[in-house]
């Protein structure tokens, strides 16, 4: 799994799954998980930095660093993602009471999640420079953080994908609410790759930055 030694390490067993394995990292929480079908190359590399390969075309898995409480945070990252068929780069959580598990997309491969018959579309909103498409569906006897269960998605989708920036959460929070959207008590937010019957690769760095190239010194 090349995940590296840290201390304390929690595991996590998901019923009907092959689990998720998570610990804290430079401050950073790391979360592992997969259907067991997908096969995957993965680093929990120093401070806020990770990478994962995947490839087989085959399988489920959701892997990214974070933090182990989601809140209200402008959450900094850079990196590259390039899925061959369906993957998401986003910001992901979950809450409990209600469960619910939330995406904030800032990329996708060839499926766009909102191109579902079971999504029911909100209003769009605006943040940190771009659109978001706001929807939601419903995830029946699927596996969450507390085993085998049904539960809400919430979706925030940027129209115009890009890999690296500033994601204000507490404004798609805002946004969800004021569409009748509510979360429940924060568990863990991280910024994810997720790839679902495809193959890819990622380099994400939490916490720094995109790279910005400087104007020309006048001669």
């Amino acid at each position: 799994m090349g995940y590296l030694k840290l201390a304390p390490i929690l595991f996590l067993f998901l019923a009907a799954t092959a689990g998720v394995s998570s610990a804290p990292a430079a401050n950073y929480f790391w979360s592992s998980w997969s259907d067991g079908k997908a096969k995957i190359t993965q680093k929990n590399g120093p401070d806020g930095q990770f990478s994962v390969k995947w490839s087989g075309n085959k399988g489920n898995f959701v892997i990214g660093k974070g933090w182990s409480t989601g809140t209200n945070r402008e959450v900094v990252y850079s990196g590259e993602f390039n899925p061959v068929g369906n993957g998401y780069l986003a910001i992901y959580g979950w809450t409990t009471n209600p469960l619910v598990e939330y995406y904030i997309i800032e990329s996708y491969g060839d499926h766009k999640p909102s191109d579902n018959p079971e999504a029911k579309m909100k209003q769009n909103m605006t943040s940190d420079g771009g659109i978001y498409e706001i929807m939601t569906k419903k995830r029946v006897n699927k596996p969450s953080i507390q085993g085998t269960a049904t539960f809400d998605q919430y979706w925030s989708i940027r129209t115009e994908k890009r890999v690296g920036g500033t994601v204000t959460t507490g404004n798609h929070f805002k946004a969800w609410a004021d569409n009748g959207l509510k979360l429940g008590r924060h568990n863990y937010m991280i910024v994810a790759i997720e790839g679902q019957d495809s193959s890819g690769e990622a380099v994400i760095n939490v916490g720094v930055p995109p790279a910005t190239t400087a104007a020309p010194v006048p001669t």
